[in-house]
């Protein structure tokens, strides 16, 4: 199949973080024509950024087979890492920075790597946080299931004596 044929899906993601690190919680919009479909959950002990690179790699691995993607994030980290080549940079020096250090995060961006060989993929920054729809509902259920893991939290801490 070329990639002409391949549908085109838009894929919208968030990730937010209570404290970083701290409880986290990440969104998914995929949109395929009048299709669309939300995906989110959280994670009790995590980063914000660990929480945008998950977003995309649930969106990514929610796709059933080989799609043209279009990602829409606000995480300047997950859209510059592709369009400014950082990725293929670190693969180069066997996952360095430019200064040596170990890349962060690098068991998420090589599990996103593989989620994205069956697809064509293309990154897309937006605004955050400014009237961006898709952005928006991203952001509000990221933040919602922040707040299920911290009520989540709250009920199991023991209650004081009195």
């Amino acid at each position: 199949m070329t990639v002409a044929e391949k549908k085109l899906v838009r894929l919208y993601t968030d990730g937010a973080c209570s404290g970083n690190p701290g409880p986290g919680g990440w969104a998914a919009i995929l949109k395929f024509g009048p299709h669309e479909k939300e995906l989110s959950g959280g994670m009790s002990y995590t980063t914000n950024n660990r929480m945008e690179l998950f977003a995309v790699i649930s969106g990514l691995g929610a796709l059933k087979q080989s799609c043209r993607v279009e990602v829409y994030s606000d995480s300047a980290y997950v859209v510059n890492a592709f369009n400014q080549n950082w990725v293929e940079n670190w693969q180069k020096r066997n996952w360095k920075t430019a200064d040596n250090k170990p890349v962060e995060n690098q068991d998420l961006w090589r599990l996103l790597l593989i989620t994205m060989r069956k697809h064509e993929v293309s990154y897309h920054k937006v605004p955050g946080h400014q009237d961006h729809p898709e952005n928006n509902r991203c952001d509000e259920l990221a933040r919602a299931e922040v707040q299920k893991i911290l009520q989540q939290n709250a009920a199991l801490e023991p209650r004081n004596a009195q």
